[in-house]
Order: structure tokens, then sequence, then C-alpha cells
């Protein structure tokens, strides 16, 4: 049942990841651009430069606040994430668990295990 519920989130995870995939692409490309108009605006000595490049930066400002919704496709990839580890690390671990002991029925079930893996 756990395998089961973690297919699902993934797939809900999945599906909300690329609907969310181009307002990424957009948001990241948004954020670069201003970046780069920040480091024109530092270098720039006119007053004229500096007011063109707070408008272009203004501009750039509110393409990225109109993909902020993006961030749902990052903790989406995050959650995709989380639920990949957590599917391997059940994979990893053993159904019995080692105990060291003269019981019969312990040492049958330790050697079934080993047996399985």
């Amino acid at each position: 049942m756990k395998k089961f519920m973690l297919f699902v989130g993934g797939l809900i995870a999945l599906i909300v990841l690329l609907a969310n995939l181009g307002p990424m692409v957009l948001l990241g490309l948004g954020v670069w651009l201003l970046y780069i108009v920040f480091k024109r605006f530092v270098k720039s000595e006119s007053t004229a430069g500096k007011i063109g490049w707070v408008i272009v930066g203004l501009l750039l400002i509110g393409i990225v606040l109109s993909n902020i919704y993006a961030v749902l496709g990052l903790a989406a990839a995050y959650a995709l994430y989380v639920i990949f580890k957590s599917w391997k690390n059940d994979d990893n671990d053993p159904v019995v668990h080692v105990i060291k002991g003269d019981d019969p029925f312990t040492n049958f079930e330790r050697e079934w295990a080993e047996l399985n893996h």
C-alpha cells in the first residue's frame, strides 16, 4: 500500500511539474535577465542610462512576479525527489531483522531472508 501511495504522489507531483514547466523557464529567464540588468545598472555612469536600466528592470520584475506561481513547480520537483529517495530506501530495507540466537525459527527466517535477497 505504501508503494502505491508513493506512486500516486509521484504521479501527481510529475503532473504539477510538467504543468508548471513553462512558467518555471520564464521565471528562471526573468531572474537571470534581472541579474544582468542589475549589473548593467551598476556599471552605468550616466543618469539617463541608469533610468533606462531601472525601467527595463521594472518590466522584468513584472515578468518575474507574473510567473511566481512557478514556485509550485519547484515544490513539485522537490516532492518528486523526496518520493524517489523514499522509494529507493524501501528496496534496501530488509524484511526480517537479523537477530542472533539459537532459536530455530529465528534462524530459519534469517536464512530465508538471505536466500530471497
